[in-house]
Parts: structure tokens; sequence; C-alpha cells
């Protein structure tokens, strides 16, 4: 199954062109103010974290770690997320939430297509320090949904303003390959994108692994990235397969050369 996210925006005329640096992306959607902020702007994508609520009544909610309870319940925000043409991407943070989410997803969104991605970490990548997710625990969950879903597994990953941060090693993208190699879903590589400039040939090599898989740059907003640092990404490899969820600004100047 291929990715479809990109020809889904292009067949509703919101893009342009088929080119994944064309979306907009509205990430940390994750309270009621947020979300109504988000719905009411452009963005083609809506990013949210979900954890269980630290408290009674358990039940997934709409947080990022270390917050323990939000505003928001992911059955709240998805019932108000259908009522929009926009895709989504549920980024887990505990295998603990991924079973009662996928179900609410599946009563809420289960005749969509619309774009849903669900996303994790799931292997240790350059400088990360958190524990990634259980491969095989989030990958035998998510795998039961419908075909068109884009199962988004990254790395945990770290950088530091001012040392020599590394970039992904051989060792990490053929683990990860073996991960998804077997996998009939679309996937999305989530790589960090003050990272990449290190790691051309190793990404490139992944993305070419398998028509079902794309590259997801990302940045922390910490981050230092430079637009020449992912020109290469940019100029040698399939403008559809590699999305931009970046600052604007910097996504308009990596989009620049390939428009029209």
């Amino acid at each position: 199954m291929l990715d479809g996210t990109v020809d889904y925006f292009f067949a509703r005329n919101r893009i342009r062109r088929r080119d994944a640096a064309a979306l907009t992306w509205e990430h940390a959607v994750n309270s009621r103010s947020r979300l109504g902020h988000a719905l009411a702007g452009p963005a083609h994508m809506m990013e949210a974290d979900i954890i269980m609520r630290g408290r009674d009544p358990r039940e997934p909610v709409m947080a990022h770690p270390p917050d323990t309870d939000s505003d928001l319940t992911l059955r709240e925000w998805l019932e108000a997320v259908k009522a929009h043409d926009v895709g989504i991407k549920l980024d887990f943070k505990s295998l603990e939430a991924v079973p009662p989410s996928l179900v609410l997803l599946q009563k809420v969104l289960g005749e969509t297509q619309r774009p849903v991605w669900v996303n994790a970490d799931v292997l240790s990548g350059p400088g990360g320090r958190a524990t990634p997710l259980e491969p095989q625990a989030f990958l035998s969950a998510v795998t039961a949904l419908p075909a068109h879903t884009v199962l988004s597994l990254g790395w945990t990953t770290g950088w530091t303003a001012g040392s020599s941060n590394p970039g992904y090693s051989w060792d990490m993208v053929h683990e990860m390959e073996e991960k998804c190699r077997n996998l009939e879903h679309p996937v999305t590589f989530p790589v960090r994108a003050a990272l990449m400039a290190h790691s051309f040939s190793q990404l490139s090599w992944l993305l070419q692994q398998s028509h079902r898989y794309s590259l997801t740059a990302w940045t922390a907003q910490t981050d230092e990235v430079a637009p020449q640092d992912l020109l290469p990404y940019r100029r040698g490899l399939d403008v559809s397969r590699i999305y931009y969820d970046l600052p604007d600004c910097l996504t308009a100047e990596l989009a620049a050369p390939s428009q029209d």
C-alpha cells in the first residue's frame, strides 16, 4: 500500500503539485484552545500527543509528558476533527494508551479515507536518552488498522548546540528497515532535521528499500537547522516522499526551487 497523503490533498485541490513540502502542519494540538485555533486555520495535517489520563476516569487524553491530564479527551478530539477535511497524526507516548486509542479511532473515523498517521519512537537513535516504545508490541497493535493508515516509526534522538551531533548510523537504518520490511502499511520515518546533514547516505538508502517508505523531517524548538543542510534531500530524492514538519519559513525556502 502506497502512502496516499499527498494524492489526497492534490485531488481535492488543496495543494498545487504532488510535493510533500506543500503540506502544512499544526503540532501539539493538545488542548481545546489549540484545537479550535488549528481547525480554523489552513493546515493540512493535525498532530497531537496521546497519553492515558493519570487519574480516574482512566482514558486517552491529548497531552505530552510530563503532563498527566488535559482538558481534551481523544474521543472529543476525533469528533471535532471528523467535521473537517484534514489529516491527523497521533503520537503515542506510552503503550498503555495504544489499545483504547485504536478502538476510538476505528469507532469515530473508521470509514474515513482522510490521511491517518500513527506515530511512536520504537528504536534508539542518535543522542537518544528516552526509552523507545517496544517495537513489536506497538506494531502488533497498529498493523490491524486499515491498510491506508501510515505508520510513522521513529528513533529517540538528542541534539546539543555547539556539539558534534552524530547523524543516523548504518546500524540504525538497517535495524529500522528490518522491523519494517514485512509490513504491509505505508511507513514514514520521522527524522530530526538537525541530524539529516550527516545522514544523507543512510536515509536515502532507507528510502530506496521500499516504495512504501517516506521520510518526515521534524525539528525541536531549540534545534538549529539551515536550509542548505536539507537541500540534498530536496534535490536528489522524490519530492512526494519527503514531508517537512518544520517552521513555515524553513519549509518555504526548501519548496521554492521546485515551484512551477
